[in-house]
Protein backbone atom coordinates (compact mmCIF):
# COMPACT_ATOMS: atom_id res chain seq x y z
CA UNK A 1 0.00 0.00 0.00
CA UNK A 2 1.04 3.63 -0.94
CA UNK A 3 -0.15 5.38 2.19
CA UNK A 4 1.01 4.85 5.83
CA UNK A 5 -0.67 5.32 8.99
CA UNK A 6 -0.93 7.97 11.38
CA UNK A 7 -0.41 5.76 14.25
CA UNK A 8 2.83 4.40 15.42
CA UNK A 9 5.39 1.92 14.93
CA UNK A 10 5.54 -0.87 17.29
CA UNK A 11 6.83 1.36 20.22
CA UNK A 12 3.53 3.33 20.25
CA UNK A 13 0.74 2.92 22.88
CA UNK A 14 -2.35 4.09 22.25
CA UNK A 15 -3.20 4.91 25.65
CA UNK A 16 -1.47 5.66 28.92
CA UNK A 17 -0.94 3.07 31.27
CA UNK A 18 -0.85 0.52 28.32
CA UNK A 19 1.45 -1.97 26.97
CA UNK A 20 3.20 -0.59 23.90
CA UNK A 21 1.47 -1.90 20.80
CA UNK A 22 2.86 -4.58 18.66
CA UNK A 23 2.48 -3.93 15.14
CA UNK A 24 1.26 -6.87 13.04
CA UNK A 25 4.35 -8.41 10.79
CA UNK A 26 3.75 -6.62 8.12
CA UNK A 27 4.64 -2.45 8.17
CA UNK A 28 2.45 -0.30 9.35
CA UNK A 29 1.03 1.06 5.73
CA UNK A 30 -2.08 0.40 5.50
CA UNK A 31 -4.71 3.63 5.92
CA UNK A 32 -7.14 1.74 7.87
CA UNK A 33 -4.70 2.09 10.66
CA UNK A 34 -4.94 5.63 10.45
CA UNK A 35 -8.90 5.96 9.93
CA UNK A 36 -8.88 3.29 13.37
CA UNK A 37 -6.52 5.32 15.19
CA UNK A 38 -8.37 8.47 14.57
CA UNK A 39 -12.02 6.63 14.95
CA UNK A 40 -10.84 5.80 18.88
CA UNK A 41 -9.62 9.15 19.37
CA UNK A 42 -13.10 10.27 18.36
CA UNK A 43 -14.53 7.63 20.54
CA UNK A 44 -13.48 9.02 23.39
CA UNK A 45 -13.97 12.61 22.93
CA UNK A 46 -17.52 11.79 22.41
CA UNK A 47 -17.48 9.59 25.68
CA UNK A 48 -16.50 12.93 27.21
CA UNK A 49 -19.14 15.04 25.54
CA UNK A 50 -21.79 12.60 27.20
CA UNK A 51 -19.92 12.52 30.83
CA UNK A 52 -18.12 16.03 31.59
CA UNK A 53 -19.67 18.78 32.55
CA UNK A 54 -16.36 20.92 32.33
CA UNK A 55 -16.46 23.99 29.86
CA UNK A 56 -12.48 23.14 28.81
CA UNK A 57 -12.68 19.81 28.33
CA UNK A 58 -16.04 19.32 26.17
CA UNK A 59 -14.45 22.47 24.22
CA UNK A 60 -10.83 19.82 23.94
CA UNK A 61 -13.23 16.78 23.36
CA UNK A 62 -14.96 18.67 20.47
CA UNK A 63 -12.14 19.67 18.61
CA UNK A 64 -11.08 16.42 18.67
CA UNK A 65 -14.08 15.10 17.47
CA UNK A 66 -13.83 17.68 14.82
CA UNK A 67 -10.47 17.66 13.57
CA UNK A 68 -9.88 13.66 13.80
CA UNK A 69 -13.03 13.45 11.56
CA UNK A 70 -11.65 15.96 9.02
CA UNK A 71 -8.26 14.34 9.21
CA UNK A 72 -9.76 10.83 8.65
CA UNK A 73 -12.01 12.14 5.77
CA UNK A 74 -8.93 13.04 4.01
CA UNK A 75 -7.25 10.27 4.70
CA UNK A 76 -9.48 7.80 3.17
CA UNK A 77 -10.09 11.03 0.37
CA UNK A 78 -6.63 10.15 -0.54
CA UNK A 79 -6.72 6.29 -0.39
CA UNK A 80 -9.44 6.30 -2.61
CA UNK A 81 -7.43 8.35 -4.95
CA UNK A 82 -4.48 5.88 -5.26
CA UNK A 83 -6.37 3.06 -5.49
CA UNK A 84 -5.65 1.78 -1.83
CA UNK A 85 -8.03 -0.42 -0.08
CA UNK A 86 -7.90 0.16 3.63
CA UNK A 87 -7.64 -3.82 4.98
CA UNK A 88 -8.95 -4.46 8.38
CA UNK A 89 -5.22 -5.97 10.12
CA UNK A 90 -4.55 -7.18 13.09
CA UNK A 91 -2.57 -3.61 14.04
CA UNK A 92 -6.33 -1.81 13.05
CA UNK A 93 -8.14 -4.82 15.17
CA UNK A 94 -5.71 -4.04 18.00
CA UNK A 95 -5.93 -0.65 17.97
CA UNK A 96 -9.74 -0.66 18.18
CA UNK A 97 -9.49 -3.24 21.14
CA UNK A 98 -7.16 -0.61 23.10
CA UNK A 99 -9.55 2.30 22.66
CA UNK A 100 -12.91 0.02 23.59
CA UNK A 101 -10.88 -1.04 26.76
CA UNK A 102 -10.11 2.98 27.15
CA UNK A 103 -12.94 4.31 26.80
CA UNK A 104 -14.83 0.92 29.63
CA UNK A 105 -12.14 2.30 32.11
CA UNK A 106 -13.36 5.88 31.41
CA UNK A 107 -17.08 5.17 31.42
CA UNK A 108 -16.26 4.03 35.38
CA UNK A 109 -15.37 7.66 35.96
CA UNK A 110 -17.16 10.60 36.80
CA UNK A 111 -16.88 14.23 37.67
CA UNK A 112 -13.14 15.37 37.97
CA UNK A 113 -11.74 12.05 38.27
CA UNK A 114 -13.27 10.87 34.69
CA UNK A 115 -11.83 14.60 33.15
CA UNK A 116 -8.36 13.88 34.34
CA UNK A 117 -7.90 10.10 33.08
CA UNK A 118 -9.61 11.68 29.97
CA UNK A 119 -7.16 14.55 29.85
CA UNK A 120 -4.39 12.93 30.65
CA UNK A 121 -4.86 9.98 28.15
CA UNK A 122 -5.03 12.77 25.47
CA UNK A 123 -1.89 14.12 26.59
CA UNK A 124 0.16 10.59 25.98
CA UNK A 125 -1.82 9.46 23.26
CA UNK A 126 -0.91 12.93 21.39
CA UNK A 127 3.12 12.75 22.36
CA UNK A 128 3.21 9.41 21.19
CA UNK A 129 1.39 9.83 17.70
CA UNK A 130 3.72 13.27 16.62
CA UNK A 131 6.49 11.41 18.08
CA UNK A 132 5.73 8.49 15.59
CA UNK A 133 4.59 11.18 12.73
CA UNK A 134 7.94 13.33 13.21
CA UNK A 135 10.31 10.41 13.24
CA UNK A 136 9.16 7.16 11.28
CA UNK A 137 6.06 8.21 9.21
CA UNK A 138 6.27 11.72 7.47
CA UNK A 139 9.84 10.65 6.55
CA UNK A 140 9.62 7.51 4.93
CA UNK A 141 6.23 8.60 3.23
CA UNK A 142 7.16 8.13 -0.67
CA UNK A 143 4.05 9.82 -2.00
CA UNK A 144 3.72 13.89 -1.78
CA UNK A 145 0.17 13.64 -1.23
CA UNK A 146 0.38 11.58 1.49
CA UNK A 147 3.55 13.52 3.31
CA UNK A 148 1.52 16.88 2.86
CA UNK A 149 -0.95 15.09 4.71
CA UNK A 150 0.95 13.71 7.08
CA UNK A 151 2.94 16.78 7.86
CA UNK A 152 -1.03 18.98 8.51
CA UNK A 153 -1.92 15.96 10.56
CA UNK A 154 1.23 16.59 12.58
CA UNK A 155 0.31 20.40 12.67
CA UNK A 156 -3.22 19.75 13.80
CA UNK A 157 -1.86 17.14 16.45
CA UNK A 158 0.72 19.12 18.02
CA UNK A 159 -2.00 21.84 18.42
CA UNK A 160 -4.27 19.18 20.39
CA UNK A 161 -1.24 18.36 22.40
CA UNK A 162 -0.58 22.00 23.52
CA UNK A 163 -4.24 22.08 24.09
CA UNK A 164 -4.68 18.96 25.97
CA UNK A 165 -1.58 19.79 28.19
CA UNK A 166 -2.98 23.30 28.76
CA UNK A 167 -6.26 21.64 29.94
CA UNK A 168 -4.42 18.76 31.92
CA UNK A 169 -2.75 22.17 34.28
CA UNK A 170 -5.64 23.38 34.99
CA UNK A 171 -7.69 20.15 36.28
CA UNK A 172 -4.54 20.07 38.95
Amino acid sequence: MIVRTLAAPAALCLFAGTAPLTLAADKPTDPRIAYTAGVVDIGAARLALKKSKNKQVRDFAGDMVRDHGAVNRQALDLARKLKATPQVNDTSRALAKEGKDERAKLAKLKGAAFDKAYVDNEVAYHKQVNGALQTVLIPSAGNAELKDLLETGLKIFQGHQQHAEHVASMLK
